[in-house]
């Protein structure tokens, strides 16, 4: 340790700006990214609601960075949490060994969860987490020496982007060069409010009635990445209650609706019935640190306890139960628990509301919806609602001339911002959408 303590100080980069984009440029390989694009903007800091490039540009974040920002950017109090955990026990292997953070972390997140929750996994990240939970189900059948094939999904549905979570997911342009390797799955059409709740409920009915279904697995209310498509918690608890009566397995994927998103702690909280096995994420560290858990029951962990070794869950991860990442999602639940914090999401849940209402009657909205602190906003084009929609990369560019980071899915806009927002700052993102297209002709032509 010693010539490691002689050290010298680190430095900041002596990379000009433009070095550096450079670089990136060159050999950075981004998510959905196009190679033809201009470079990324290079951010310096965060703080609060915003981002700060090097030049000292200040952009409002208004959809929590992927979704996972909850308590704002460099939150001293998760800082500090962390901090002080590096200096204590920054890792360590979690297959026969364990550690407080992990298991106050457990401790925290059973005080929040549906009551039937009794078990949790870690893992690292949404896409891990869903893997996990379809395992288990799958395990679970197997263990108890039942064939039981088929998972059930809603059309549209998306879970992630490794292989298990893909098939499970919505078939689409995302995933259509793995098409051929994905396992089978049984879509139920998405539960759109008017005739089709009726069709999908029987759907399900009908699938559910083979005793071929080994779980059920949804996104509890809100259809993230499709479009921030929401459907009515009396259709998803018909659903839940089919499953429940053919002993279908349910899997909530709460990892963008965790953590207060849709006003609750967690979305399957605006249920009556539980699911099984619940699949978190994002939030779940405050958007400070890469962290999955996937929770379950009593009754789904039992079916792997046995003396016989072939019925181990064989699963796991380097860094499973990181006690850094522990430590963050701690603090994040501190932070959580406040009732500053409790009133900030009630505070942003009733302007989204009020939001709404006021821009529903605009010539140049499909759609406005929002629950809790999300809100959605689909526009009318000249073609089909879709994240190719042309509009995308014009109301990207558009919020991004005000400093507001908005990442359309096509032509569709939404807010998830952190929970710290103030009025001010929504009343200014909310400006920039009503003016969008009285002061920016070009982007749009009513129908």
């Amino acid at each position: 340790m010693e010539s490691i303590v002689n050290l010298p100080a680190h430095k900041p980069s002596s990379m000009t700006t433009q070095e550096q984009v450079q670089i990136d440029k060159k050999h950075i390989w981004h998510p959905f990214d196009l190679v033809s694009v201009e470079a990324n903007i290079l951010i310096a800091k965060a703080q609060g609601v915003y981002l700060y490039t090097p030049e000292g540009r200040a952009i409002l974040d208004a959809i929590g960075s992927w979704w996972v920002n909850i308590h704002g950017h460099a939150h001293p109090y998760i800082a500090t949490q962390v901090s002080a955990q590096l200096h204590t026990l920054a890792h360590v292997i979690f297959a026969g060994f364990t550690h407080e953070p992990a298991i106050q972390l457990v401790k925290n997140l059973l005080t929040i969860l549906p009551d039937n929750q009794e078990k949790v996994f870690f893992s690292d990240n949404g896409s891990t987490s869903t893997e996990v939970a379809i395992k288990m189900a799958f395990q679970y059948w197997h263990n108890k020496g039942e064939e039981k094939p088929i998972i059930v999904a809603i059309e549209g549905a998306y879970h992630g982007d490794t292989f298990g979570a893909m098939s499970v997911g919505g078939r689409s342009k995302f995933n259509e060069p793995f098409a051929p390797y994905l396992f089978d799955v049984s879509f139920i059409d998405f539960p759109d409010g008017m005739q089709q709740d009726e069709a999908t409920i029987k759907q399900f009915q009908t699938l559910a009635a083979t005793g071929q279904i080994a779980a059920f697995i949804y996104e509890p209310l809100i259809q993230g990445a499709a479009g921030m498509r929401m459907y009515s918690k009396e259709t998803l608890e018909k659903l839940l209650l089919i499953a429940k009566k053919h002993d279908i397995i349910c899997i909530a994927d709460e990892v963008m609706t965790g953590f207060g998103r849709t006003g609750k702690w967690f979305s399957s909280l605006h249920c009556d019935t539980p699911p099984d096995i619940m699949c978190l994420s994002k939030g779940i560290t405050g958007g400070t640190m890469a962290m999955g858990a996937t929770t379950c029951t009593q009754k789904i962990h039992d079916a792997f306890v046995s003396d016989d070794m072939y019925k181990i869950f064989f699963h796991g991860h380097s860094y499973t139960g990181n006690p850094l990442a522990c430590a963050a999602a701690n603090a994040s639940f501190d932070l959580l628990m406040t009732p500053s914090c409790t009133e900030n999401i009630a505070r942003i849940t009733l302007a989204n509301i009020a939001f709404c209402e006021k821009i529903k009657s605009k010539t140049w909205i499909k759609a406005a919806r929002s629950l809790g602190t999300v809100l959605a906003i689909e526009f009318k084009t000249d073609t089909e609602t879709s994240y190719f929609n042309q509009l995308r990369d014009q109301l990207y560019q558009y919020f991004l001339s005000k400093d507001i980071l908005l990442r359309p899915l096509g032509n569709i806009i939404y807010l998830i911002p952190p929970y710290i927002i103030t009025d001010q700052e929504l009343e200014r993102v909310y400006e920039a959408i009503a003016n969008m297209f009285e002061t920016t002709k070009e982007l749009y032509s009513p129908l």
